[in-house]
């Protein structure tokens, strides 16, 4: 895909304000036709620039759920050691988000749980059956003071 314009830009930041806007509304709040919207929009999804649409759910639905961000290191590095443990984390439901990092720790997981005993059922499978698991470092969120998930796109 070519570099995005401005009018691709407008969408884009309007989209990942409200994703549920009709075309219509979307594209006389980017000042565009609606055909124009369509196409652009379309074109965008096609080219991968847009991944997929969501609704994202308010945390106070589980008042019990924790978030979880835990630092994982690994004893051997290599490429394979590495892989393995990265399909494992990602096939893991309650793994939101999964980095690999440098330097420090191998990954960073953001895990969201029901509460404490599927945190521990969780550990069980993830980390303590894993014999590569050298070290596991957990923070508890106790409050949630920002969560943006929109990507600002320079001008």
């Amino acid at each position: 895909m070519n570099e995005l314009d401005t009018i691709d830009r407008r969408l884009l930041d309007l989209l990942q304000a409200d994703a549920s806007r009709s075309n219509v509304d979307l594209a006389a709040a980017a000042g565009v036709s609606p055909a124009t919207a369509l196409r652009r929009v379309r074109r965008l999804v096609d080219a991968g620039v847009i991944e997929r649409q969501v609704a994202l759910v308010a945390p106070t639905v589980t008042p019990q759920a924790l978030t979880v961000i835990a630092e994982i290191t690994l004893d051997r590095q290599g490429a394979e050691h590495l892989a393995a443990f990265e399909a494992r984390a990602v096939a893991e439901d309650a793994v939101q988000q999964c980095y690999r990092v440098s330097s420090g720790p191998d990954f960073v997981l953001v895990l969201w749980l029901p509460g404490m005993p599927a945190y521990d059922a969780l550990v069980q499978r993830l980390f303590t059956q894993d014999a590569n698991v050298r070290n596991v470092r957990t923070y508890f969120a106790i409050k949630r003071s920002k969560f943006e998930p929109r990507i600002r796109l320079p001008a």
